[in-house]
């Protein structure tokens, strides 16, 4: 039997992981229920490894061509692409990000509203990232939950970890040396005045904005990342900056209820990227930051082969001891 602390984003996918390979695996959580306790549920669910090669290191990308399948055999995922754009003022900036990634194609204002109609003459051009996808998180949660338990998983909700685990999936919970928390902030709209499909990102030299739509004319918006550990809810200045940026957008977001407020704190280490090691004598999965989507199969897949050779490792002494 293999125990996981935490059924988040990390420790669920490592558990569909080693069922696949057929460990029998046991997780314990704190949360009421899938994704209930998990700073994923605030995630914007972004297939995008190409976009985020522009402030993200280069193993994000390798790491990252996995997702797109893995996820598609659990969840629906939404192959249309990313678009990026800025204002004609901004243009600066969007030179700078195609110049810092690849995988996409310059359009013209033309394209653009050919791709989106809602966009139709408020861009002169934008960057177009076919080949990146998006997901609903908390379905996503909600459905990998499912599989593992399809496949004899046994979850544990309101159920606090036993002091040793094979495996620590807590998230900044886990205070572990050097991991720090990164605040995330949100915004759930609901516009049935705008209809749009992909991924869209507003560049901005000061608050970058994404929006990932949702069912039903439901939009997610983000970009927040500030260095603090404070769990408070999102703040007036934040909120006022992603609805502005929004408006930016389209106009019509002017008119948008106001669905949700968020905010959540993401692990991440010094480089930003994810790790796998021993602390203490337990492994951790640990510091997905804010490619957890993304990168979550590629480390489970790192967590559940490690695993599999310790139990192989400790039943053979059994056998021989």
């Amino acid at each position: 039997m293999i125990t996981i602390a935490g059924a988040g984003l990390a420790g669920l996918a490592t558990a569909y992981e080693l069922l696949q390979r057929g460990a029998e695996v046991t997780l314990f959580e704190q949360g009421a229920g899938p994704g209930a306790a998990s700073v994923a549920r605030f995630a914007g669910g972004m297939l995008a490894p190409y976009c985020e090669r522009e402030s993200a290191e280069e193993e994000v990308i390798t790491l990252g061509s996995r997702a797109f399948e893995w996820w598609a055999n659990i969840t629906p995922v939404h192959r249309r692409g990313t678009l990026v754009v800025a204002p004609r003022r901004d243009r600066a900036e969007l030179t700078r990000f195609a110049r810092r990634t690849r995988g996409h194609q310059l359009l013209e204002g033309a394209e653009i509203a050919e791709l989106e109609p809602a966009l139709s003459g408020r861009f002169a051009s934008g960057l177009f990232f076919e080949e990146e996808a998006h997901l609903d998180p908390r379905r996503a949660l909600r459905d990998l939950s499912t599989a593992v338990e399809a496949l004899g998983g046994e979850i544990r909700y309101d159920t606090p970890a036993p002091t040793r685990v094979d495996l620590d999936c807590t998230g900044i919970s886990a205070a572990l040396p050097k991991l720090r928390p990164v605040r995330g902030e949100m915004v759930i709209l609901h516009c049935p005045e705008v209809e749009i499909s992909r991924t869209l990102r507003l560049l901005h030299p000061r608050i970058p904005l994404y929006l990932v739509p949702r069912d039903d004319q439901h939009f997610m918006i983000g970009a927040t990342m500030v260095e603090s550990n404070s769990s408070r809810p999102a703040s007036l200045r934040s909120v006022t900056e992603l609805l502005s940026a929004a408006f930016a957008l389209h106009p019509a977001f002017g008119e948008a209820s106001v669905v949700e407020l968020g905010a959540g704190l993401r692990p991440a280490f010094a480089d930003n990227l994810p790790r796998l090691f021993e602390h203490d004598g337990v492994l951790h999965l640990n510091g997905l930051y804010r490619h957890g989507f993304l990168l979550a199969p590629a480390m489970a897949q790192r967590a559940a082969a490690r695993l599999m050779l310790q139990t192989a490792q400790t039943s053979a002494m059994e056998r021989t001891g």
